[in-house]
């Protein structure tokens, strides 16, 4: 088996995929909802991922199933990450809106609230 990928390396979908622990197709979906989100592909149609795909789907991927927001939710995050800061880093998963947290937490208790009616 070959030595692991250099960082700048281009990723495979199914590498990508596996990294984060969730199938291909969800990627390709994201890809469709996610303008920014744009790898490279072959004639083949194969994808392949460069490094700030990579990180931006990890952002995503924190966003969705860390953060439990929607992909409409997400794309808000996103925006609004870019728009105030200029960008993320990827350092800054765990708050992508700092500024926003509470209102994170308040639309969870509301979602709970929900939850607990229905």
């Amino acid at each position: 088996m070959s030595a692991e990928k250099d960082v700048g390396a281009f990723r495979s979908i199914g590498e990508v995929a596996a990294g984060l622990d969730v199938k291909p197709h969800v990627l390709r979906y994201w890809e469709s909802q996610f303008a920014q989100l744009r790898p490279l592909q072959r004639k083949n149609g194969r994808r392949y991922y460069r490094p700030e795909d990579v990180q931006l789907i990890g952002q995503i991927h924190q966003l969705v199933y860390g953060q439990g927001l929607t992909l409409r939710g997400a794309k808000m995050a996103l925006s609004a990450g870019v728009a105030a800061g200029g960008g993320m880093s990827a350092g800054d998963s765990a708050g992508v809106m700092p500024v926003n947290a509470d209102v994170f937490g308040k639309l969870r208790a509301i979602r709970a609230g929900l939850a607990a009616v229905l």
